[in-house]
């Protein structure tokens, strides 16, 4: 079996922002605040792209584990990703009152945070820590 790429790193999560938020520094700066409210923590790098928050274990159906992120966040070329838990019931209701996005199974796309509601959003990243947290309790 392959081994997982996306792992914690000792990379600075400051000169990886420097480089890549560019123009949405402020909106990488509201999202790190963000997701430090929501675990806890401070931010780390996993892998060489994304900022993740606090740990745990990651459950595979088939018992298998590895080391994850509670919360996390990556500034793409076209789109700031939030990796989000899928199991959480308030979920579509969150969703349906964020704001311009697109969804994928786990991953949130945003162009900009000027395009949803700030509190929507704190509000989705809280309940997927949440779930995260009572998914390896």
């Amino acid at each position: 079996m392959a081994e997982i790429k996306t792992k914690a790193t000792k990379a600075s999560v400051d000169a990886f922002l420097k480089r890549a938020a560019g123009t949405r520094s402020a909106d990488c700066a509201t999202l790190v605040a963000m997701h430090t409210k929501a675990t806890g923590a401070k931010p780390r790098m996993w892998g060489p792209s994304i900022i993740g928050f606090g740990s745990c274990k990651y459950r595979y159906p088939d018992g298998r584990e590895m080391d994850w992120m509670e919360a996390a966040f990556s500034p793409r070329s076209t789109d700031l990703v939030l990796y989000l838990s899928v199991s959480f019931p308030e979920r579509k209701a969150l969703l349906a009152k964020l704001g311009k996005h697109r969804i994928g199974k786990s991953c949130l796309y945003i162009k900009r945070l000027a395009d949803v509601d700030l509190q929507v959003l704190q509000q989705l990243v809280e309940r997927s820590v949440a779930a995260a947290r009572e998914q390896n309790a």
